[in-house]
């Protein structure tokens, strides 16, 4: 393989991160790449065994194009088999090991996966059904009397076949809805991941950046911000799993100066009473995504952690991506920010018209980081997509915003959840921003709920902090007092949790259903 500096592949409009890798390890083979709980990889190993990941891929006959399957933990191994299949050329589906077996089985059948790289968790619960014919298993764990990883690899010293590798090849196939309802295979091109990293570089990824991935690396939250590390020459901590205090601990040990966390976990390690004992100083950035982010908790982030803040507001299907730079506009908190440069995003009314300035609106973005479609769903893809009068090709994100008039987008809600009672719309952000404000709630999620008198009515879940005495009557009472008279949620329900996904985002439709079964 060429060894081309880092610098001059960046200056291509597009380029291979697994030739990045490459590059750093001929320049600086023995500074750390990947770290978990167990070992590190320095970049001259995780180089050679990406080598031997593509050899045995070609070995097994998986072509490029074709695809591989990861279903475990995040880990060093992890990295190596994701990083060593895209060198090969073939995609990657990284699927949630919390799927139900029914619905791992139906994505690795959809991705059409040769290979199903997996943990011991995961091996458990998919020995209760039938795998796809043909599908090769092998474990991450290295847990005796299976096939492990270490058996499975290429012989060290080979080198695998070059292949061209097209803007458009798909890079990575990420699942949506991959826990309940039917999953939807969203294929990134190589193209959209190289406009990421080379985006990310104005944030400081750079080779003396250390990333921590506390979030797991199915989901596209963690991938924006483990690849631009990669491709910054930079070091990756990895947690299998998030505990705020041990993030804390990490994040000190490590020096760690990038974090991509979600709402939930922010407010987890804000609400430590240690939190201020740890040294946070070298963090240059911390980001933000999946999730609503209450203008209050970036307030406190900004005034106790050190280094910035961004909020991104984007769709794992592409589109477009609005930017916050909390730390540079503390005014704007409530707001997801701006488009980013080079993305147009727009807002369109139910008949799919562009609505007027300063009308509330569906959003929908445009970008040179734009999924290929979903996989092997031709209908699904066009019901995602939205056409300008130039004909120009937009995703919908199925969000309701409203651009105010310094051009920072404000988020309303999910379409899907927005509450139309007694013929006025009612936006669920709404209502949760007074609910949050009172002193004893912790969580909270607004949902509506079928009403004969209004046609749907709001109830919240509610979560009390510790010590609160408040009750259910008294909050909703508070709450009621502080909205408009349309606004009114005519029950609270107090929980012990609220149900959420991995990145942290309410699960509204498990609450709907334990709202209709009570």
């Amino acid at each position: 393989m060429n060894v081309t500096s880092p610098e001059t592949l960046f200056e291509q409009e597009f380029g291979l991160i697994a030739d990045l890798v490459h590059a750093y390890a001929q320049e600086r083979p023995r500074h750390p790449a990947l770290i978990d709980e167990q070992r590190s990889l320095s970049y001259g190993e995780l180089d050679q065994s990406m080598d031997r990941v593509a050899v045995a891929l070609q070995r097994d006959r998986v072509g490029s194009g074709e695809a591989v399957a990861i279903c475990a933990a995040s880990c060093v191994d992890y990295g190596v088999v994701f990083l060593g299949a895209l060198r090969a050329g073939v995609a990657v589906a990284p699927l949630s090991p919390s799927s139900t077996p029914e619905s791992l089985v139906t994505m690795l059948a959809d991705s059409a996966s040769k290979i199903l790289f997996l943990d011991e968790s995961v091996a458990v619960a998919l020995a209760t059904v039938a795998l796809p014919p043909g599908l090769q298993l092998v474990r991450l764990d290295r847990a005796p009397g299976v096939r492990s990883l270490d058996a499975w690899l290429a012989p060290a010293g080979g080198a695998p076949v070059p292949v061209a590798i097209a803007p458009d090849a798909p890079f990575n196939i990420i699942y949506s809805s991959g826990t309940t309802g039917t999953p939807k295979g969203i294929v990134q091109p190589h193209s959209m991941r190289w406009a990421h990293v080379r985006r990310a570089r104005s944030f400081g990824y750079d080779r003396e950046a250390v990333t921590i991935c506390s979030t797991p690396l199915y989901s596209n939250t963690t991938l924006v911000s483990f690849f631009p590390a990669i491709a910054g020459g930079g070091s990756v901590v990895l947690m299998p799993k998030f505990e705020a205090g041990k993030f804390l601990e990490l994040s000190q040990r490590h020096k760690v100066t990038h974090a991509m966390l979600v709402p939930v976990q922010y407010q987890r390690l804000m609400d430590r009473t240690d939190f201020d004992q740890f040294d946070l100083g070298s963090y240059r950035m911390k980001f933000c995504t999946s999730a609503p982010f209450a203008a209050a908790l970036k307030s406190d982030i900004l005034r106790r952690w050190p280094g910035g803040l961004i909020e991104y507001y984007g769709m794992t299907e592409g589109g477009g991506t609005c930017q916050l730079l909390a730390h540079e506009f503390p005014e704007k908190l409530h707001t997801v920010g701006k488009p980013v440069p080079g993305h147009d995003i727009r807002l369109i009314d139910e008949q799919g018209e562009e609505v007027a300035a300063g009308q509330i609106g569906e959003v929908v973005g445009r970008s040179p980081a734009m999924m290929k479609g979903y996989f092997n769903q031709p209908g699904k893809t066009a019901e995602a997509e939205w056409f300008d009068a130039a004909g120009n090709r937009f995703i919908r994100t199925g969000d309701v915003g409203r651009f105010d008039a310094d051009g920072f987008l404000t988020l309303m809600d999910r379409r899907k959840d927005m509450i139309i009672s007694g013929g006025f719309n009612i936006y669920p952000s709404d209502l949760e921003a007074v609910l949050f404000q009172h002193p004893a709630v912790r969580d909270g999620a607004v949902i509506g709920v079928p009403s004969k008198e209004w046609g749907e009515t709001p109830v919240a879940f509610v979560v009390l902090r510790a010590d609160a005495l408040a009750t259910a009557d008294d909050i909703k009472q508070w709450t009621n007092e502080r909205l408009g008279k349309t606004q009114r949620l005519s029950a609270v329900r107090l929980a012990a949790e609220l149900p959420r996904s991995a990145i942290g985002k309410v699960l509204k439709r498990e609450l709907r259903d334990q709202y209709s079964a009570a």
